[in-house]
């Protein structure tokens, strides 16, 4: 699993509507600002992040974007999955996007492909906006 500038820029826009969720909509332009992002692609993004139903926006002279749901409503796992696409690492071992491969019959690597999906998901459907605000992030599984 690779994430993506757009991705990671979904990322950061959802931490400052976070950051901002109770005192106001905040226009494209801090947001762009605030995130490094040109605000032409992060419009973009914006308009991913609304169609998947975590941001609202207004429009006009009091207008900008802020969060539909509560930080700790947003589950980072499902942004990146509606982003990114599948997390596993390789197709072989993918849950959504599966593609066998020639050398599956006996391959000794599709374990660990499976164990590394497995631990970055459980950390990513761990996680909320919410903990990302406050620092509260799971640690990944021990054996």
């Amino acid at each position: 699993m690779k994430v993506s500038s757009r991705g990671e820029y979904a990322l950061r826009a959802l931490l400052v509507l976070g950051k901002n969720r109770d005192t106001r909509l905040i226009p494209l332009s801090e947001i762009a600002a605030q995130t490094l992002v040109s605000t032409s692609y992060l419009e973009q993004i914006l308009l991913q992040l609304k169609t998947h139903g975590y941001v609202k926006s207004k429009r006009g002279t009091h207008g900008g974007y802020g969060l539909r749901l509560p930080p700790e409503k947003v589950v980072i796992g499902e942004v990146v999955r509606q982003l990114e696409g599948p997390i596993a690492p390789m197709s072989c071992v993918s849950l959504t996007a599966y593609e066998p491969c020639p050398l599956e019959e006996g391959c000794q690597l599709q374990l660990l492909w499976a164990v590394v999906r497995d631990t970055v998901a459980h950390v990513l459907d761990r996680t909320t906006l919410g903990d990302l605000l406050t620092g509260n992030l799971p640690r990944p599984p021990t054996d």
